[in-house]
C-alpha cells in the first residue's frame, strides 16, 4: 500500500502542509515498513491547475490515499475520479501522521475544505484555510472532461475523461452533491483560466527553443 503527505521537507521529521497543490514535497510512504521515496513538487510553480496536475501526478504513482491539510474542489474531484480517499486536516510531523494513519485516527473526507484559490501567489503557507462544508464545494457528477492539461504529464491523456461518471459516490460513501450553477461556472472559469496559463507557458517554452537553434 501507498499513501502519499504533502510535506515542507524530503523527511519524514518535515510538517505536513497545508497546501496540497503547491506543497514543498510529496512523500510517497508505505506505511508498513516506513520505506519512502521524497518528490519535489513540479507544479508548485504553476499559474493555475496546480491541484489537479498534483493529485494526477500522484494517481500515476499508485498512491491509494492522500493527507494533507487542505484539499480545494479541483484536486478532490480528479481523486474522486481515481478511486484515490483524501484525509484532510493533517499537521504536524509526516512520522507521526502516518503512525496516526496506521491506528485509524482518520477518516475519509466527503468533500474539499476549501476553494480553488486557496494556495496561490500571495498566500501565506501556513494560513488558515475558511472551511467549507461539502455542499457548497463539492463537484457534481459529470463534471470533467478533458481536465488533464499535463505537464509533463502526457498533455491530458490518462485522467482527462470518465472524471463524471467516477464521481458518482464520493470517497467515504454517500453521492455527490450537486453545484450550483453558480458553483460550477466559477469552477469551470477556475479550469479555463489554469488551462490558458499552462499554455502560454508552453508557448512560452517553444518560443525560447525556436530562438536558441
Amino acid at each position: 500500500m501507498k499513501i502519499a503527505l504533502t510535506s515542507t521537507g524530503p523527511t519524514l521529521d518535515d510538517q505536513v502542509e497545508a497546501r496540497f497543490g503547491r506543497c514543498a514535497y510529496f512523500l510517497v510512504v508505505d506505511p508498513d515498513t516506513m520505506e519512502f521515496e521524497a518528490i519535489e513538487n513540479p507544479n508548485i510553480a504553476l499559474g493555475g491547475g496546480a491541484g489537479i496536475q498534483s493529485a494526477q501526478f500522484l494517481a500515476q504513482r499508485g498512491v491509494q490515499t492522500v493527507l494533507t491539510g487542505n484539499c480545494g474542489p479541483n484536486a478532490f474531484q480528479t481523486f474522486g475520479a481515481a478511486g484515490i480517499q483524501v484525509i484532510i486536516g493533517v499537521s504536524g510531523p509526516v512520522k507521526n501522521a502516518v503512525e496516526q494513519f496506521k491506528a485509524g485516527a482518520f477518516s475519509a473526507a466527503t468533500g474539499p475544505n476549501v476553494d480553488s484559490k486557496f494556495g496561490m501567489a500571495g498566500d501565506a503557507a501556513g494560513q488558515q484555510a475558511t472551511p467549507r462544508s461539502p455542499q457548497q464545494m463539492m463537484p457534481g457528477p459529470g463534471m470533467g472532461r478533458g481536465m488533464g492539461m499535463g505537464r509533463g504529464m502526457g498533455m491530458g491523456r490518462g485522467m482527462g475523461r470518465g472524471m463524471g461518471a467516477g464521481m458518482a459516490g464520493a470517497p467515504g460513501g454517500g453521492p455527490a452533491p450537486q453545484m450550483t450553477k453558480d458553483q460550477e461556472l466559477s469552477m469551470l472559469k477556475d479550469q479555463a483560466q489554469g488551462m490558458m496559463e499552462q499554455l502560454k507557458e508552453i508557448q512560452e517554452r517553444i518560443s525560447k527553443m525556436e530562438k536558441g537553434k
